[in-house]
């Protein structure tokens, strides 16, 4: 049987975000029916060195076309079109996080079948549906997305289909010891965690001042993530006399991190692309670790079937409590909530699901 040659397109390797995922699905990718390659704008960030060791095929080309001016954009297009009709690819997988739809053109012009995946809940232009309906189809990571954007009556081919994650790689570990050392936590200190992507939608200040307010006695925040920002910049000068506040900046071991946590916690604002699929939270459930989430898409998918863990939105006083709750559960109790949450991970949004749904959808096509 001949096999499927897929490519997949994401404009680069900045973050390891999307491009770990993309990294998941070509490294699980069944190689006896499928020869993936990929297409990046260009070879910039840490996790390009990562993706190169997959040892597939990696083209550099500027796949994306600006619209103006429109009396040369044909011109600007046919390039795109040329590069994928020599290539001949049976089916184009866009990782793209933009609303562009010169791609998807230049791969129907191409004769090229092309599906996209849809990130975040950003549905603000015209130019999304474009890039819905030049597709042959789109996968939705949430059942928001499907209700909101994809209902039966659009006229565009969607497909629920969450992602995954290895369960073995995020499973359930003993406490760092070196965590435990270096910021000198307490055996009685109430830990809790947020590893996030840093931009004001995320709410950031919302989690400190639910544990400022909280009655809890002894306390440690720890907030894991892209510290250089302007936001978090004013966030540390604002909370610089608060020791009990932890900015740690990026981390490439987060579960050593996660190891440490008593709760973690995403309090994501309901506003502007909010979240598609948070695969950070889904980690920390993988490892046992209670989540607390806000009420936004995404999150909502996340914690179905633990609804007493969500907090409306921005509620600083509901996340206050919800903590001050789990801060009085024995530990034993946190631990029982914690290992449902891994059941579900396990159960819902496995390695090998996301692998063998991908791979159903590609033969499908």
């Amino acid at each position: 049987m001949k096999k499927r040659r897929i490519l997949y397109s994401i404009p680069n390797f900045d973050t390891a975000g999307s491009g770990k995922v993309v990294y998941d699905l070509i490294q699980g990718i069944d190689k006896n029916r499928f020869e993936p390659e990929i297409l990046v704008k260009n070879t910039k960030g840490a996790f390009y060195k990562k993706i190169e060791s997959l040892g597939v095929p990696i083209h550099i080309f500027p796949y994306e076309t600006e619209y103006k001016p429109l009396l040369t954009f044909p011109f600007r297009l046919w390039k795109v079109v040329k590069f994928f009709k020599k290539h001949n690819w049976d089916l184009i997988h866009s990782w793209h996080w933009s609303s562009d739809f010169s791609e998807p053109l230049a791969a129907k012009l191409a004769g090229i079948k092309f599906i996209y995946t849809k990130k975040a809940m950003g549905w603000g232009n015209k130019a999304w549906r474009y890039r819905s309906k030049l597709s042959t189809k789109v996968i939705a990571i949430n059942e928001s997305m499907m209700e909101e954007f994809f209902p039966a009556d659009s006229k565009i081919n969607a497909v629920y289909m969450p992602l995954g994650l290895d369960t073995d790689e995020y499973a359930p570990q003993p406490k760092s010891e070196k965590i435990i050392s270096e910021y000198q936590i307490s055996p009685q200190d109430f830990v809790v965690i947020s590893v996030v992507n840093m931009v004001p939608v995320k709410g950031i200040e919302i989690l400190t001042e639910a544990m400022i307010r909280s009655q809890i006695s002894d306390w440690k925040l720890f907030l894991v993530g892209d510290d250089r920002t302007d936001y978090v910049k004013n966030l540390k000068e604002k909370y610089k006399d608060n020791s009990n506040i932890i900015f740690t900046g990026k981390q490439m071991n987060v579960q050593e991190y996660l190891s440490v946590a008593d709760v973690f916690v995403i309090p994501t604002k309901n506003e502007g692309k909010r979240e598609g699929m948070p695969m950070a939270p889904v980690e920390a459930m993988a490892m046992e670790i209670p989540v607390l989430g806000s009420r936004v898409a995404g999150i909502v998918d996340i914690l179905k079937g633990f609804e007493e863990n969500i907090f409306e939105s921005e509620n600083v006083s509901e996340l206050s409590m919800l903590l001050e709750k789990y801060a009085q559960m024995s530990e034993a109790n946190r631990k029982e909530i914690g290992r449902k949450m891994r059941e579900k991970v396990v159960r819902q949004y496995s390695y090998e699901k996301f692998i063998k749904s991908r791979e159903a959808l590609y033969e499908s096509l």
